[in-house]
């Protein structure tokens, strides 16, 4: 029995292990597996890498002579182009997806300076603007480039209403025998969440300073307020009237017609020659009829290829112009303001404080940039993050001049740190202003405490030792909002005197405008807002006037565009941060 019982175990011992070698060498296996699949990826990214530098560093477009300019309408336009990869580059997907309005100005420059290059085609309609004021500074530089005497023709299947706009600027307009204008006035809706939050007992609590501070509404309200319907049915009916008389100009028809068509547009254009008759295009055609509406404007035969530059062609262009004389830095501020950046990969664009803190702080120390250009595109975000930029926007100033120039947006933050400028510029539709500042926390006792059945004790060793804790989960806690008020009340102060400061009004007259009203820029003038209406070459002529630089001179971009790979590396570090307060205080 011994023997027996030793010889089972024995089996059993033996079954143990070669169980375990099983998984041993499976899980040794898949290691295995995963470090090749690992080393062949990462050696595909670095190829990649590799053929992205060297296509983006060693290749120049050469322009052969009666070429064309093609800016395809698709995708989305953003104020600055996107730090883009080499697997994008390879794949030449920057001229289809996002693309940058400074790329798309100085590409249009370009062209305009050059002689082997004839005209411009928009090809297509339905690109998206991150703006209104993105589409007007596009459509302006195709209005300078047409100062060449070079021609710009426009064709799509289907325009889009802010597409339509920009490309209304050219010389003729073409649409698809099956084509589309969608042409109803600028209008839009809030998702108001309130409701929502009370069935699942969850309530938002909202500190503000400014009656038209709406950012807080969407989760604090059921419908619009009266003070946030005034606002926006300024600002929209400003950039609609705008967008009318261009178009109304290079179409040589109305402002009036064009309004009335926007009234109707449901009912009015039944068919593409609807939009023909209506003067809003020239002519109706097939893509191949199309193409031979080029080629004979080129002069040439049928069986020959156009000489077709797309905007990755043209980044790669050498300018006509030279670098001479003394430098003026244009510093790009585009994005939410934020005291860091908490996400890997995020989307969007940031203006991080303390980076561009320390930027503004080494351009200040660079004695061969004479002035300094900021480009403000923001809706605003972090109040100590804005008052940070500010203060150091205030030291730049000191050494060298400063001049703001707005883009599609410089609102709340995004003004705070405007407002240190020497002079500020806006585009005649940037929405800027809403001088005001909130707090925004949930209370989750409607949820956890009444419908989850959680509760909480404990101990403290002062009144307000949990004061955090208090405003998201205390039924009762009037003292910590009275707080959080008190610290609202104090950010307004400061941004009012911030204002008063840079445009040299008082305190109770800013008070008079602020309130966390937005305003377009053309009623922004008025109030002493901002200084001037002009475009970003107009900030920069007043920089070197400013600085007493004469005619010769020339600019340069900050910040820098990152490595991709960099860029990776450093996101990973941001994440690794903690936040150091249980909730923000924002000024957008």
């Amino acid at each position: 029995m011994l023997f027996l019982f030793f010889h089972y175990l024995c089996k059993q011992k033996s079954s143990i292990f070669i169980s375990i070698m099983k998984e041993f060498f499976k899980f040794t296996l898949a290691t295995i597996c995963g470090i090749v699949l690992l080393t062949v990826v990462t050696g595909i990214i670095f190829l990649i890498s590799i053929v992205g530098i060297i296509a983006s560093e060693s290749s120049t477009t050469k322009v052969e002579s009666n070429s064309v300019f093609v800016i395809k309408m698709n995708g989305m336009i953003e104020e600055r182009s996107k730090d883009n990869n080499p697997l994008s580059l390879l794949l030449n997907r920057n001229d289809m997806e996002v693309m940058g309005l400074d790329d798309l100005v100085a590409s249009i420059k370009k062209a305009k300076e050059n002689d082997d290059i004839k005209g411009i085609y928009l090809e297509g309609g339905v690109a998206a603007f991150d703006s209104p004021a993105t589409a007007q500074q596009l459509r302006d530089a195709l209005a300078d480039f047409k100062k060449s005497g070079k021609w710009i023709y426009a064709y799509a299947d289907q325009y889009l209403q802010t597409s339509y706009y920009v490309a209304s600027v050219a010389d003729s307009m073409f649409l698809n025998k099956t084509g589309m204008i969608d042409f109803k006035g600028l209008g839009g809706k809030t998702m108001y969440e309130t409701g929502f939050y009370e069935k699942i007992g969850v309530k938002y609590q909202a500190t503000r300073v400014g009656k038209y501070k709406s950012a807080v509404e969407s989760v604090t309200r059921k419908d619009m307020s009266e003070n946030d319907r005034e606002q926006r049915t300024a600002y929209l009916q400003g950039i609609w009237q705008y967008m009318l008389k261009d178009i109304a100009d290079s179409r040589k028809v109305s402002a009036q017609q064009l309004d009335q068509l926007a009234n109707d547009s449901i009912v009015a254009f039944a068919s593409p020659e609807d939009y023909l008759k209506a003067k809003l295009v020239d002519r109706i055609m097939y893509p191949d009829q199309m193409k031979n509406v080029v080629k004979n404007k080129l002069g040439i035969d049928d069986d020959d290829d156009v000489n077709q530059l797309l905007l990755s062609d043209m980044l790669n262009v050498k300018s006509e112009k030279k670098e001479k004389g003394d430098k003026i830095a244009i510093y790009y501020a585009y994005g939410e303001i934020v005291d860091q950046v908490a996400s890997g990969f995020s989307s969007g664009s940031n203006i991080v404080g303390s980076t561009t803190v320390s930027d503004l702080s080494e351009l200040a120390k660079d004695d061969d940039v004479k002035a300094v250009v900021i480009r403000v595109n923001s809706p605003g975000g972090s109040a100590v993050a804005s008052e940070q930029i500010w203060h150091a926007v205030q030291l730049l100033k000191e050494k060298k001049p400063v001049v703001i120039s707005m883009g599609g947006l410089a609102a709340s933050g995004g003004y705070m740190m405007s407002a240190g400028g020497s002079y500020i510029f806006a585009e005649p539709t940037t929405i800027t202003g809403s001088i005001g500042i909130f707090g925004l926390i949930p209370n989750l006792s409607g949820l956890v405490t009444d419908k989850l059945g959680f509760t909480f004790d404990g101990v403290k060793t002062n009144r307000y030792t949990d004061y955090e804790n208090n405003l998201v989960m205390a039924k009762e806690n009037s003292d910590e909002i009275r707080h959080m008020q008190t610290f609202v009340d104090r950010g307004y102060e400061t941004f009012l005197n911030i204002v008063a400061q840079g445009r040299g009004m008082t305190r109770d007259e800013v008070n008079e405008i602020a309130q966390g009203r937005v305003w377009l820029a053309t009623d922004a003038k008025g109030i002493k807002l901002v200084d001037q209406l002009g475009s970003l070459d107009d900030a920069i002529k007043k920089a070197a006037e400013l600085a007493k630089v004469g005619d010769e001179y020339y600019t340069s971009t900050y910040p820098e565009k990152t490595d991709w790979m960099d860029k990776m590396r450093l996101d990973q570090q941001r994440n690794r941060l903690q936040a150091r307060f249980p909730y923000s205080v924002s000024t957008k």
